[in-house]
């Protein structure tokens, strides 16, 4: 599968999804750079992490304007997959391509560390082969990774099993304690009504080789890449 990784001033983590999508999947590869109106015939769009534009205004609010926005959102409408990690999640939602928006954690801290997340649904590209009761122990790295929809929204992504992964501890218990951000119902990941666009907070490409001690994030791209070989 052909992957293209659009890389913002300040993205920070373009080089980690790159090597793990290259290097440990053994995929083939292309940077896109924001100004850009080319996704090189890339089947598959990732929005890495950092801080586009530095976060002024709000996460991610500038770099939704990006010229190659136009063309993600394009990609997007017709069916092609996108996936936003962290600083892309909040560019995906606030393109409107994911509903919900990222607020500041509640302790209004910069959180970095590794939290346990289990996926809710198989019905989804990048959870299909994920066990739902079992917790993946990932990295955060953010200070506005609260999610947050409205009460309308919020029973919409329910009703339509949208929810992709929630917060939880080790055991896979989904409790308050658990939740790093105050993320409401302990969301840390969703998909689009077409589920076709994803985006999550936590950072599987930092939890994706032997060298780092965890290799938990592989499940996620070994679902992913199990579109390649269906």
């Amino acid at each position: 599968m052909k992957f293209g990784v659009v890389i913002f001033p300040g993205s920070n983590c373009d080089e980690d999804i790159i090597h793990v999508l290259a290097n440990v999947m053994g995929q083939q590869v292309v940077r896109l750079w924001h100004k850009d109106h080319d996704l090189q015939g890339a089947e598959f769009i990732v929005l890495p992490g950092g801080f586009s534009f530095g976060d002024y205004l709000r996460s991610g609010a500038i770099a939704r304007f990006s010229p190659i926005m136009q063309e993600v959102i394009q990609f997007a409408a017709k069916g092609g997959k996108v996936l936003g990690i962290c600083n892309g999640f909040q560019i995906l939602t606030e393109a409107g391509l994911l509903p919900g928006a990222l607020l500041h954690n509640k302790t209004r801290k910069f959180i970095c560390h590794n939290i346990h997340m289990k996926a809710q649904t198989t019905n989804s590209l990048v959870t299909r082969q994920i066990e739902l009761q079992r917790a993946l122990k990932i990295p955060v790295a953010h200070g506005e990774g609260n999610y947050f929809a409205d009460a309308d929204v919020l029973k919409a992504i329910n009703d339509n099993d949208q929810v992709l992964f929630r917060y939880c501890d080790e055991f896979g218990n989904i409790t308050e304690e658990a939740n790093p951000n105050g993320s409401i119902e302990n969301i840390a990941g969703v998909t689009n009504i077409s589920r076709n666009v994803f985006g999550f907070m936590p950072h599987p490409e930092r939890a994706a080789d032997a060298l780092l001690a965890n290799q938990d994030g592989l499940a996620i791209f070994e679902s992913i890449l199990a579109l390649a070989n269906a």
